[in-house]
């Protein structure tokens, strides 16, 4: 049972690597287009809406795609004073119980809260508000159920993780998804002196 668990486990870390790796190409797209907006705005005394628009929207599809990704990787801000130079069991279990408590929860009123939202931008086709702007915001609007969807996965992958960790299954675990070890050496009690 534990391995067909870290297959589930895998699998959600492989798509979300996957959707993290290609969205992040739109932080490129938004700086050609942010780019292109200012030596238009500025050079050429002229702008397009559109343009406005849709460096601001990859930026909004870009942070909703990858978050998941980044939740994956470990690099959403935490404080951690006391998470970091925990042991892995002690992470795991702080990992089980955010999921649990605080993160799924809250991935669930996002996505209840967002799914008639999104579903009224879709059958009005909505576009910009701004005159001229880009047509397709329900398309953007799309992106919140995206990102709770996928942030649940990770979310689902970390409470599997952490259920083997305490279960002793480390082994199940992929090396750049394991818990890493304490270093903090300022942390560690202080050694008493020989002799």
């Amino acid at each position: 049972m534990p391995e067909r668990f870290a297959a589930i486990m895998r699998a959600i870390n492989g798509f979300n690597r996957s959707i993290g790796q290609i969205f992040s190409w739109l932080s490129l797209a938004m700086v050609l287009v942010c780019f292109a907006v200012v030596v238009e705005r500025y050079l050429f005394s002229s702008t397009r809406l559109w343009m406005q628009d849709l460096y601001v929207w990859l930026n909004g599809a870009m942070f909703t795609a990858v978050a998941a990704f980044a939740l994956y990787r470990n690099e959403h801000v935490r404080v951690d004073i006391f998470y970091r130079p925990a042991s892995p069991r002690r992470k795991a279990i702080a990992d089980l119980v955010g999921v649990c408590v605080f993160l799924l929860p809250f991935l669930y009123v996002t996505y209840s809260v967002a799914l008639p939202f999104v579903a009224r931008s879709w059958t009005l086709f909505e576009g910009s508000a701004n005159v001229g702007g880009m047509p397709g915001l329900f398309i953007l609007k799309t992106f919140l159920l995206i990102f709770a969807v996928t942030m649940a996965l990770q979310a689902v992958s970390m409470a599997i993780r952490s259920i083997l960790v305490l279960r002793g299954r480390d082994d199940l675990i992929p090396a750049d998804y394991a818990y890493e070890q304490s270093t903090n050496s300022a942390l560690a009690p202080p050694s008493l002196p020989k002799g």
